[in-house]
């Protein structure tokens, strides 16, 4: 399923999951605000995943607080912060400022933790003209099992270079997965495959993915970058699960194009 929003300014509901039967386990929102403007979070069974798509704003939480500013997602890395049950966050605009909101239910407590430019884990893939470099991209993780195993969810962006695809050959996982996607230009956009359907992508749109391969593209000139965030299943966390395809499997093979420009 896709979906977009008429934004508005404070908290934008994209996916309440006592509500939407998505099938997500999580809560995902935009968060819009204004210099001056001031946004509280203290869910008392929720965990909290906060990350500054743009911006400048100044966290505080518990007895800490910083300032963060991204003036935007594509040559700027991020600042997220995870936070768990019970914790009050206030969130204070010192400009304009958009953030992407994520929850779901996890009953261990631990402490909330800032990750910074300084941490983001990046990968580099596609950069040795694997498939003529048609899947080119950055694929950046906040959290995930292997340094917040307390938590329940996974966070991360993709940097997808105008024209090219990301997650990428086809694969598939059974953890649902959440996209909200961000482009350079807002008439951008692109096309993303999830639960056996194609959509037309957008500034600002959403994916929820539960089944079947769930591969993206940008058009040509204009730069997607999306975040995608993950819900462990219980008894199965997504342990950087990755089942490709069968079809598609031959993709991986080095010369995989070769054969079409021999002679």
């Amino acid at each position: 399923m896709y979906f977009e929003k008429e934004l508005k300014r404070g908290y934008n509901v994209y996916i309440d999951r006592e509500k939407d039967d998505l099938g997500t386990q999580m809560d995902v929102g935009l968060l819009v605000m204004e210099a001056g403007d001031f946004y509280s979070i203290e869910d008392p069974v929720k965990e909290t995943a906060v990350l500054l798509f743009e911006g400048k704003v100044r966290l505080i939480w518990g007895d800490k607080k910083t300032e963060a500013e991204r003036p935007d997602c594509f040559r700027y890395e991020a600042y997220c912060l995870l936070a768990p049950r019970r914790t009050k966050i206030v969130i204070e605009a010192l400009a304009h400022a958009e953030l992407y909101i994520q929850q779901t239910d996890n009953d261990r407590d631990y402490e909330p933790v800032l990750y910074t430019p300084d941490t983001v884990q990046t990968q580099h893939a596609g950069n040795n003209g694997e498939l003529m470099g048609c899947m080119r991209r950055e694929i950046k993780t906040f959290f995930d099992y292997d340094n917040a195993p307390f938590s329940n969810m996974v966070l991360g962006e993709v940097l997808n270079y105008p024209g090219k695809w990301s997650s990428y050959p086809p694969h598939y996982h059974p953890q649902p997965e959440v996209y909200f996607y961000r482009f350079d230009y807002p008439q951008g956009f692109g096309v993303g495959f999830s639960n056996g359907e194609v959509h037309r992508t957008g500034h600002n749109g959403c994916l929820v993915i539960n089944e079947g391969m769930h591969s993206q593209a940008a058009a040509p000139g204009y730069a997607m970058c999306y975040s995608w965030g993950i819900r462990h299943l219980d008894g199965d966390p997504w342990l950087k699960t990755r089942i490709d395809e069968k079809a598609h499997e031959w993709l991986w093979k080095a010369d995989a194009n070769e054969h079409i420009f021999q002679g």
